[in-house]
């Protein structure tokens, strides 16, 4: 339950918005290439509503427009600061303290989005070290041929020490707005939609210093899944269980109110962990030191503060969680939308669980034994039944944590963009969102899964 009720989820009325757009920390860098990765297989020509695209590879980061930034070759190509290509102040909002950074800069080609989107969530992976922090922006290019202004869709560290990590409010220009961690058209009844778009990374470091960040993975999901508030049956089609760490966010209540007091607050990183450790990331006792030593599980404390967004006020950004994640040694995050439980199962069969985002009331998940506006869980397996076993971090100990929801009910929560609250208002759903960890170093089938289901 990361999440409040924000009107940002879906698509949200202009009218919400009437601030100016937030500016770039850094200069702004041209660039016009066309990204040529389209292909054949696109997840969108093969009936999807997503279309998600990622820079991972060396060919990929050469392919960029870069000032002062250079790609990186070997076993995970990466870009790095080589010259800076100039030096700016940043204020950090949540301190006051305002310092001088050099930086550099690296812009994507143009992506042309196979799905026409209402929203896009970027998303990266990186190494920040002390001294170190990067920006993501987005801009794109609307259906009716203009263009969006450069979004800051985050600042983003692995540490605390430099900067306070943050999304930004109040960036609109009247069709769009983006809403914590999402891009998303202002008023999809229009038809406006965002047809392609650049994503721009600056790198900063301390002047006079020779450090860089590093960033292997850097992607977007754009969507336009359509407002529904039921969606189709799927047919089961696999009984499979992982065994993954089970952790209960409600023990930390009261924990830390500078990350959000614990319990409720803290489902994204919970189960941000339970998949980390599945996968054999671990935390050294030095890293765990800064914890009261009374709490337990406290891997679960740490993953809250650091992926917590001081402007949005809580863990629940979700590229601060995929972030997070990668900042394990040999691990991926990403954040996308998937389109059916047989997409989970898909990635069940091939050892890889998945971090859902849904709403719902009490009533319509039956075991749950509450409503929220907004909660990750983590997909571990399916019954023999085909309903799914979850790992839900609201449960009042780690030995609870393990649940079986039924089939129907949890596809209906999970993939639905409109429901109605405990109110009767209509308010949005989250179309399938979920973060996806693996490993770096893919094993064919883990690969092949992953492509099944659009993430390269």
């Amino acid at each position: 339950m990361s999440r409040a009720e924000q009107p940002s989820r879906r698509t949200v009325l202009a009218a919400a918005v009437a601030a100016a757009v937030v500016g770039s920390a850094g200069p702004a860098v041209a660039a016009d290439a066309t990204d040529s990765a389209d292909a054949a297989d696109t997840p969108a020509r093969q009936g999807r509503q997503v279309d998600y695209r990622a820079w991972t590879t060396y060919t990929d980061w050469r392919g960029g427009s870069a000032k002062g930034a250079r790609a990186l070759a070997g076993a995970r190509p990466g870009v790095v600061i080589a010259k800076p290509a100039g030096t700016t102040d940043y204020t950090d909002p949540h301190t006051g303290t305002t310092a001088a950074w050099e930086y550099a800069t690296w812009t994507s080609p143009v992506h042309r989005l196979a799905v026409p989107a209402t929203e896009v969530i970027s998303s990266w992976n990186a190494h920040t070290p002390a001294g170190t922090w990067l920006q993501v922006e987005l801009t794109g290019t609307y259906s009716d041929g203009t263009a969006t202004p450069w979004y800051v869709m985050g600042r983003w560290a692995a540490g605390d020490g430099d900067i306070k990590r943050t999304s930004v409010d109040d960036q609109t220009d009247g069709k769009s707005t983006v809403w914590t961690d999402t891009f998303a058209i202002d008023d999809a009844t229009t038809g406006l939609r965002l047809v392609s778009y650049r994503l721009r990374l600056t790198l900063y470091r301390k002047p006079g210093t020779r450090l860089t960040p590093t960033v292997w993975r850097l992607g977007a999901m754009g969507s336009d899944v359509p407002d529904r508030f039921t969606v189709p049956a799927s047919t089961p089609g696999l009984a499979q269980e992982l065994i993954v760490p089970r952790y209960s966010q409600e023990i930390h209540v009261g924990q830390y109110a500078e990350y959000d007091n614990g319990g409720e607050a803290w489902c994204s990183p919970t189960s941000s962990q339970m998949i980390i450790e599945y996968w054999g990331g671990r935390l050294t006792p030095a890293q765990l030191a800064w914890v009261d030593p009374a709490f337990a599980d406290p891997q679960v404390c740490h993953a809250a503060r650091y992926t917590y967004d001081y402007q949005y006020a809580g863990c629940g950004n979700w590229p601060f969680n995929a972030a997070y994640a990668a900042t394990f040694k040999g691990l991926q995050g990403v954040v996308t939308r998937l389109g059916s439980l047989t997409d989970l199962e898909t990635l069940i069969a091939a050892g890889i669980p998945a971090i859902t985002s849904q709403s719902f009331l009490k009533e319509e998940l039956t075991g749950a034994g509450y409503g929220t506006s907004g909660h990750l869980m983590t997909v571990i397996g399916f019954t023999a039944d085909g309903d799914v076993i979850a790992n839900d971090p609201f449960s009042p100990s780690d030995a609870a944590v393990r649940r079986v929801y039924k089939r129907r009910e949890f596809e209906n929560i999970w993939l639905r963009t409109k429901r109605y609250n405990a109110s009767g208002k209509v308010v949005s759903g989250t179309g399938g969102v979920c973060y996806l960890y693996f490993p770096a170093d893919l094993t064919h089938r883990r690969r092949k899964a992953l492509a099944a289901v659009g993430v390269r």
